[in-house]
């Protein structure tokens, strides 16, 4: 039996990485928590320092791949806070090394389809602030969605190019700034900082 917390995790993990997830986290006092769908954000990581406790927040609509990795990025905080505390930067040195260990283990259980194995490995070498903002990665996993289909991601689309977001509004694709492209709807002239992997469809729509 694991803590309740552990245990709702069963559903939403691949077949037989519950215990190696359990494992790691059983030398800490954390709580996960599955959410709703956010669209800022797959997963997240807090101290609870009123509490002395860590906490976990993964996405319940993720593929059970996807929730796999977002899970194990969360947790290279945890341990990446247990043993810096504040005194390095959120996703540096440090967190990319505690990333790549906690996620290699899960290789050696042939746990990922073949795609899913390529990409990751690829993309361990480096991490960034979040798998998914690795656009091939993204394409990878998204195939094991129940709900697969095609998608154009915003990084994809060319600078200056007219998009329409899923709640119908459109935007024109402005330059990147740092990690964000700035954007500019076209009904409002209001800008707006999109993400490089927001789902969009290119826009035919004449204003």
């Amino acid at each position: 039996m694991y803590p309740p917390d552990l245990d709702s995790l069963h559903a939403f993990l691949p077949d037989d990485t519950l215990p190696a997830i359990a494992g790691i986290l059983k030398a800490y006092t954390v709580s996960i928590k599955i959410t709703k769908e956010r669209k800022t954000k797959l997963g997240d990581y807090r101290w609870l320092q009123d509490r002395s406790e860590h906490r976990i927040s993964v996405n319940k609509s993720l593929n059970p791949y996807a929730f796999l990795i977002t899970l194990v990025h969360e947790i290279a905080h945890l341990t990446t806070y247990d043993q810096y505390k504040r005194n390095v930067k959120p996703h540096g040195l440090e967190w990319k090394q505690e990333f790549k260990q906690l996620m290699l283990p899960f290789f050696s259980q042939n746990i990922f389809p073949d795609d899913i194995t390529k990409s990751l490995a690829k993309y361990i070498r480096n991490p960034k602030a979040s798998s998914c903002t690795d656009i091939n990665l993204m394409k990878v996993l998204r195939h094991y969605d129940k709900d697969d289909q095609e998608v154009t991601f915003l990084e994809e689309i060319a600078h200056n190019t007219r998009f329409q977001t899923p709640n119908g509004r459109i935007f024109i694709k402005g330059k990147r700034m740092r990690k964000r492209y700035k954007c500019v709807e076209l009904n409002t002239q209001k800008i707006y900082l999109f993400s490089p992997i927001a789902e969009v469809t290119v826009s035919n729509v004449e204003l």
